[in-house]
């Protein structure tokens, strides 16, 4: 079921058209990736989503319904630009943004100290927001973006300048987010991250989409059929003949193992077929370690898409 619907979303500043025509769907549960170049149209969408300015057309539907001003409150929105009163005691503010999500004041304490305990800061409670440092400030966002158990959580690059063990943290809280029932957009210019995390994706760029679909069907559609394995060769093998037989590229024999990469060529139909042939040649020469279809990266599709686009 989806929970978001952009239904031919324009919207135009002056003499720069911010997005065109834009529609896609959100299902309920899961993590979607907003991607595309700077400039593209992403955080225009991000802020007509939270209403922060309106479409000149469409529109956008929240649960089946028009989004309306209430919908404010099933939202949680981490910016990419962070925004914490200096002079603030963490605890303090963060209590206070609890507050207006609808929290009362000790439910809030109580959920507050659980974070904290989780992202081990309870130490900088009392202490004044100037004295975080970007990684620590960060956290204390996140936390008060999450902690009124929105429907729709919206995260506009949330690991940036968190070192690896932190990125880690916050990634398997995103996750269980997901598994409590919470549906997350994900905007980034991270591919390896939305590679991990997200489960369909819409790419804008130049304010059109140019992709918009499942990761995992996304990835097979740029497949190249190429093919890398290791084979641990039989005494007496003929693996000369196999090698000249299949074109294997970047040969490699050593302790008596043969490895290399295989593409399938133009008449090869059918990827699957094509496969098994080769693991029909390759069984006659030893046993088989690995055989595994190389798929693009996430990073090589924006690229690839972008560019041409382009």
């Amino acid at each position: 079921m989806s929970l978001i619907q952009s239904i031919n979303i324009r919207k135009q500043y002056q003499n720069h058209l911010a997005l065109d025509d834009v529609s896609f769907s959100i299902n309920e549960g899961e993590i979607f990736g907003l991607l595309g170049p700077n400039g593209a149209g992403k955080t225009t969408f991000i802020r007509i989503l939270n209403q922060i300015t309106a479409p000149d057309s469409g529109q956008i539907l929240f649960n089946g319904e028009p989004l309306k001003p209430q919908d404010a409150e099933l939202i949680g929105y981490l910016p990419e630009e962070r925004g914490l009163y200096k002079k603030m005691k963490v605890g303090e503010q963060a209590i206070y943004l609890a507050r207006l999500k609808g929290l009362d004041k000790q439910t809030a304490i109580t959920e507050l100290k659980k974070w904290f305990d989780i992202f081990n800061i309870e130490y900088w409670w009392n202490k004044k927001v100037e004295e975080l440092s970007k990684g620590m400030a960060q956290k204390v966002q996140f936390i008060t973006t999450v902690l009124h158990h929105p429907k729709l959580l919206i995260f506009d690059e949330p690991f940036s300048g968190f070192d690896p063990v932190n990125v880690n943290i916050l990634k398997e809280e995103i996750l269980k987010l997901r598994h409590d029932g919470a549906t997350v957009i994900f905007s980034t210019h991270n591919m390896a991250s939305v590679e991990e995390l997200c489960d369909s994706i819409v790419l804008i760029d130049h304010s059109k989409i140019v992709l918009d679909g499942k990761v995992n069907e996304i990835k097979r559609q740029f497949c190249t059929n190429k093919f890398i394995f290791e084979v641990e060769l039989f005494e007496n093998n003929d693996a000369a003949n196999i090698i000249n037989s299949l074109n294997i590229n970047d040969v490699n024999i050593k302790d008596n193992k043969l490895s290399g990469t295989i593409t399938l060529d133009n008449t090869s139909t059918e990827t699957l077929h094509g496969a098994n042939t080769i693991l029909s040649k390759l069984i006659t020469v030893g046993n088989i370690i690995s055989f595994n279809e190389i798929l693009p990266t996430m990073n090589e599709i924006f690229i690839k898409t972008v560019s041409n686009n382009a």
